[in-house]
C-alpha cells in the first residue's frame, strides 16, 4: 500500500499541473480590455485642461 501512495502522488500533482497550465495559458482578454478602457479615460482626463 505504502508504494501505490508513492506512485499515486507524482500522478495526482501531474494532474493538478496540467490543469492549472491550461487555465493559465487561456486568454484573458476580457479584463485586459475594461482595465484598457480604464486606463484610457484615466489618460483622457489628465490630458484635460483644469480651467474647462
Amino acid at each position: 500500500m505504502g508504494v501505490l501512495t508513492w506512485l499515486l502522488i507524482p500522478v495526482v500533482f501531474a494532474i493538478g499541473a496540467a490543469i492549472w497550465g491550461s487555465w493559465a495559458s487561456k486568454s484573458h482578454t476580457v479584463g485586459d480590455m475594461a482595465e484598457l478602457n480604464g486606463y484610457a479615460r484615466f489618460r483622457n482626463a489628465m490630458e484635460r485642461d483644469p480651467a474647462e
